[in-house]
């Protein structure tokens, strides 16, 4: 498929730009793909689509406040840094991106913190994700991620953040309630409309809970500058499958049951660590897997995404999993149907059975 096939035009005022009061009563749109039939509801209805045995599987990566603001010495200059990962801990390297990247050369120091508390040096400026910083800091490591961190903002989307300034509050509501191993840069946002309450009428339904550890990055929201996307190539991420997540879902697809990945991530993950058979195996290792139609997938028969902006690599996946002509029919419902779906990190979502 092309490229130009995932166009349409989203106007700014159905782009969500903060979560619902409630992280369970965003609207869900429901897409049986066998027949194209499509229903209205409430997030907290989901479970209403699923049975004892069956489970989902969510992404339980953390979010850590990885952009900064900091000036050049000498000029002064404001420089935006977007922390990316740490590469060396005793070293304190990090890969980074940096914003404007032409004002930064190797040897430039940096300053942040309102009385220039953390001091980094760009030491390489050549990598393909933008540069490495050496933060000059002698303390222990704990105390240094904490005071790091401190000094960061939540790295909320540009979708929301072209519209709005970022807000204190993004902290706490870009990160989902399982969030538990730290390493993401953007949140798997279709987790985040998941409640305490919700979670917990899940077990008494019976839906298991299975967790896979995939540490997102900015590849997945990179402007793709090819129309056969055959030639495009997505940045690797870190997953983690452990045992216990394999033994549930492989006892409910055994069984008979459904198996739903939560949102594009899980999807991505429980693909690359398919076995022979559709068998979630065990995995520790990296993945640069990029799905677009057509394509079979092997784990899982359900699938619940957010609505997704036009020309990303979610709504191309979604298009894979539910048929190109009936997804992007829902999205046009969503569009211009009588019902206001909204778009983006803080939107609305589809559930695809």
């Amino acid at each position: 498929m092309k490229l130009s096939q995932f166009k349409f035009k989203l106007p700014d005022e159905k782009i969500a730009v903060n979560p619902p009061k409630n992280r369970d009563e965003a609207k869900l749109m429901v897409l049986h793909k066998n027949t194209g039939e499509i229903e209205h509801k409430l997030f907290k209805d989901i479970i209403q689509y699923f049975d004892d045995g069956d489970t989902f599987i969510f992404n339980d990566t953390r979010v850590f406040p990885a952009r900064l603001y900091g000036n050049k010495e000498k000029t002064g200059a404001k420089i935006e840094v977007f922390l990316l990962r740490e590469l060396n801990e005793e070293l304190r390297l990090w890969d980074v991106l940096v914003d404007p990247a032409r004002k930064i050369r190797i040897g430039n120091k940096l300053y942040f913190g309102e009385d220039n508390s953390m001091v980094a040096e760009v030491i390489d400026n050549t990598t393909s994700r933008g540069r490495t910083l050496r933060f000059l800091y002698d303390g222990p490591h704990d105390e240094f991620k904490r005071e790091l961190y401190a000094l960061g903002e939540a790295p909320i989307p540009d979708d929301v953040r072209h519209i709005r300034q970022a807000i204190p509050e993004d902290l706490e509501n870009f990160q989902t309630i399982f969030a538990s191993k730290e390493g993401a840069v953007t949140a798997p946002v279709t987790g985040l409309h998941f409640s305490r309450e919700l979670m917990k009428r899940m077990e008494i339904v019976g839906i298991n809970q299975a967790f896979i550890t995939l540490h997102i990055g900015l590849g997945n929201f990179r402007q793709i500058d090819v129309e056969d996307l055959t030639k495009h190539k997505c940045d690797s991420e870190q997953m983690f499958v452990e045992e216990e997540a394999c033994r549930l879902v492989n006892e409910s697809k055994a069984n008979g049951k459904r198996v739903c990945a939560i949102g594009a991530t899980v999807l991505r993950a429980t693909e690359t660590a398919a076995g022979p058979e559709g068998i979630l195996k065990e995995f520790e290792g990296w993945t640069s897997r990029f799905i677009f139609p057509p394509y079979e997938f092997s784990v899982c028969d359900s699938f619940v995404s957010n609505f997704q902006l036009p020309l990303s690599t979610m709504l191309m996946l979604a298009c894979a999993f539910g048929g190109y002509e009936n997804v992007m029919k829902a999205y046009k419902e969503a569009l211009t149907g009588d019902i206001d779906y909204k778009f983006g990190t803080y939107g609305d979502a589809l559930l695809i059975i």
